[in-house]
Parts: structure tokens; sequence; C-alpha cells
């Protein structure tokens, strides 16, 4: 009796414990797969890789205007880069809680082909001087580094001036 109850209550636990409708990523490798949760211990890493790739990191949510508005001139930077050595990654700050029902429904309508990672880490205050020491927090934001150029930009953004930084470090 003892152990079906210590099996029942370990069900029990684990069922409420686990995220069940994405998974977790703690590598580079998720630039390349589905929508996946992470905590910031998983995306800090992401933030400095280094090799031969420009890295355009995109701090955004679906019930931020600017954010909103800003998204297809990332999806253009993506489509006129294709085959270059250009990641972009749009790291969503909505709530988990709404992956289901607002950002997936969200990037659907958008059409989002760039990555898209929900960022689920309430230590915010830690986190948010990490990706850099200036930002507030406020969004839209974005980390463009790579080949030696690492900028951050608290502000939104139209195609033309995404492509003004992004062409000349593709050229190098």
């Amino acid at each position: 009796m003892k152990s079906i109850l210590l099996i029942l209550i370990s069900f029990l636990i684990s069922t409420f414990t686990l995220k069940d409708t994405v998974p977790r990523a703690n590598s580079e490798a998720m630039v390349d797969s589905d929508i996946m949760v992470v905590d910031f211990k998983q995306l800090q890493p992401f933030l400095e890789i280094d090799n031969d790739t420009i890295y355009v990191v995109n701090f955004w949510a679906t019930w931020c205007g600017p954010c909103v508005r800003e998204i297809p001139y990332f999806e253009q930077l993506r489509d006129k880069y294709e085959g270059e050595n250009l990641k972009i990654v749009m790291v969503s700050l909505d709530m988990s809680d709404d992956l289901d029902t607002r950002v997936i429904p969200f990037m659907r309508k958008y059409d989002m082909k760039n990555k898209v990672l929900l960022l689920d880490d309430p230590q915010s205050n830690r986190w948010i001087p990490l990706v850099d020491e200036k930002w507030t927090g406020a969004i839209p934001a974005t980390l463009i580094y790579g080949n030696g150029f690492r900028e951050f930009y608290a502000k939104e953004f139209t195609f033309s001036e995404l492509d003004k930084i992004i062409k000349p470090l593709l050229s190098n």
C-alpha cells in the first residue's frame, strides 16, 4: 500500500511541476528549433556566441505596440539576407501561460519565420543588466552582435535602420 501511495504522489508531483507544451533549451541549437521556453541562464550563453555569424536578438511582447510595429521589419531582414551568416531571434517577454493563447496565435497572424523564444524568468531585475548594463527593461530592445561588433538598442526600428546596421556587418 505504501509503495502505491508513493508512486501516486510521485506521479502527481511530476505532473504539476513539468511544463508540458514547450521544450526548454540550453544550447546554440535553440536557434534552429521550434519555439522554446527558456530562463535567462539558458538564454545567456546565446547572447555571447563567438563565431562568424551576426546575431540580432530582439526583446518584444505581443502587448507592446512598438514591438508589434517593428516585427515585420525583422521578418523582412530575414528574407533579404537569407543564406547569409545572420541569425535573428525574437525573445518574447510574454507570460509563459500566454504561450498557447497569445504568442503562438500572434506568430501565425504575423507569419513569423524568425526563431522565437519565450523568456520565462521572473527575476528581471537580475538579468536585465546582464543583457546590457544601460538597459532599463523597456521594450522593444535589440542586441546586435558578431564579428567584433556589439551594440544594444532600446528603441523601435524601421527596416532601413536595421538594414543600415546589418549590411556593413555582413560585408566584413
